[in-house]
């Protein structure tokens, strides 16, 4: 079954609504997918863990079924900061001051940010298969380049990505998540619909890149200055990567991290590619589990 147990609904935000899975009882655990999915990636994962958590799963601002402000010069709309606000007035509005965090690609990027902008919010927090974004743009040479090309694309004026995307979006997605002709066998069918659904939306596209754009523009900015303020996450910190991921061909993730915490930080790699929760389900769960605990 797909999501047993959960309820799925809209939940107005100040600036939209916010589409969400949520189920489970327990203490409170929010989930935060990647790029280019929906909540629907913790489908293997959330059942679970909804044993010993209310879990909730919301797709991100301009992602899957929620709201999509317009591309602007600035893109401050799809900067990490409204983003990871948007997550707060959510566990608001289901009545959590604190929560636990766990999330991948896109989504730990904004739940970086979550960390730093409201440290009081977050109890523990689990980042899947990234190193900060800074890091990233820091570090890039022709490596990241080659392999992290997608960033420099979306990442250029609108609405050119928008446009080449857009003209054939499941062929899109294939290549993306795969380099090859076809979907990764592990997508499960009810998971890979709502993500064709969802890129197949030009809304979604131009939301995608959008954050992207962000990502190289007012997200490095606010990571410049958090970092110059000595900002750190200070809840205690897990580290997830894909043993097939690049993650792991390039950096010493616990490492890097560890000068972006200023409590304990752990990790280590799971039997996947890049899409851990789909690829790897029972690692994944088995270390959320523990860590959370």
């Amino acid at each position: 079954m797909f999501f047993p147990g959960f309820s799925l609904e809209q939940v107005q935000v100040r600036h939209g609504r916010l589409r969400l899975r949520h189920g489970g009882a327990g203490p409170p655990l929010l989930l935060l997918h990647g790029n280019p999915q929906t909540h629907a990636m913790w489908h293997r994962v959330a059942p679970a863990l909804a044993q010993h958590y209310t879990i909730y799963c919301p797709d991100l601002r301009g992602y899957g079924g929620s709201f999509k402000p317009p591309a602007t010069p600035d893109h401050a709309a799809y900067a990490k900061r409204e983003m990871a606000r948007d997550l707060v007035e959510l566990m608001t509005h289901f009545g959590h001051g604190r929560f636990r965090v766990a999330a991948h690609d896109r989504g730990a990027r904004v739940a970086h940010r979550l960390a730093l902008d409201h440290p009081a919010r977050i109890e523990k927090l689990a980042l899947m298969d990234i190193i900060p974004t800074l890091e990233h743009f820091e570090r890039t040479d022709m490596a990241f380049a080659m392999g992290y090309y997608h960033w420099f694309w979306f990442a250029q004026p609108h609405p050119f990505p928008e446009n080449v995307i857009s003209a054939a979006p499941d062929a899109w997605f294939r290549a993306h998540t795969s380099r090859e002709p076809k979907p990764p066998d592990f997508f499960a069918p009810e998971a890979l619909a709502d993500y064709l659904q969802s890129v197949r939306d030009p809304l979604m596209i131009r939301g995608m890149c959008e954050d992207y754009r962000a990502a190289a523009t007012i997200d490095l900015a606010h990571d410049r200055a958090s970092r110059a303020a000595g900002e750190k996450i200070r809840c205690p910190l897990l580290v997830l990567w894909g043993a097939k991921a690049k993650i792991e061909q390039w950096y010493d993730a616990v490492a890097i991290w560890r000068q972006y915490c200023a409590s304990t930080v752990a990790g280590g790699a799971v039997p996947s590619g890049h899409y851990l929760a789909e690829e790897a389900p029972r690692e994944v769960t088995e270390q959320l589990l523990g860590f959370m605990a």
